[in-house]
């Protein structure tokens, strides 16, 4: 069994956790460009989902992370890159991109992101920014 979603919009990397000292308490809570990645990552995966329970097992995923090359390149350049012999070496970072997803999806499509235990992730230029993210069971 297998399940495929795509995340529009520019993959986020998972933020750092911010402290805010309310009083005299200090208070964690995620970014909130993180945590808004998450739930447009969490409303796709559950609609993949179709209310299936999630998977119990070891899986395998692969992801694709897809950006926009910058609109102040040539457009010689920017074919270049949606061709595939330029590739992205910017901002986000891969494993940060991989971390938020793959914390949106606990309880969603997996009971936790430790059952993962085969991936293969590349980042690459496109005409539009997304996230396409594939599940199997193994």
């Amino acid at each position: 069994m297998k399940v495929q979603f795509v995340v529009p919009g520019t993959p986020v990397g998972k933020g750092r956790p911010k402290f805010a000292r309310r009083g005299n308490f200090v208070s964690t809570y995620t970014p909130e460009k993180t945590a808004s990645y998450e739930n447009l990552v969490k409303v796709a995966a559950q609609s993949a989902m179709n209310g299936a329970n999630p998977f119990k097992i070891a899986v395998s995923s692969t992801i694709t992370i897809r950006l926009v090359p910058p609109a102040s390149w040539s457009n010689k350049k920017r074919m270049a890159a949606i061709c595939g012999d330029l590739r992205p070496t910017s901002k986000p970072d891969i494993d940060n991109v991989v971390k938020g997803i793959f914390d949106a999806m606990n309880n969603i499509v997996f009971l936790d992101d430790k059952q993962v235990v085969e991936l293969t992730v590349r980042k690459e230029y496109a005409e539009r920014a997304e996230a396409e993210v594939e599940v199997r069971a193994l």
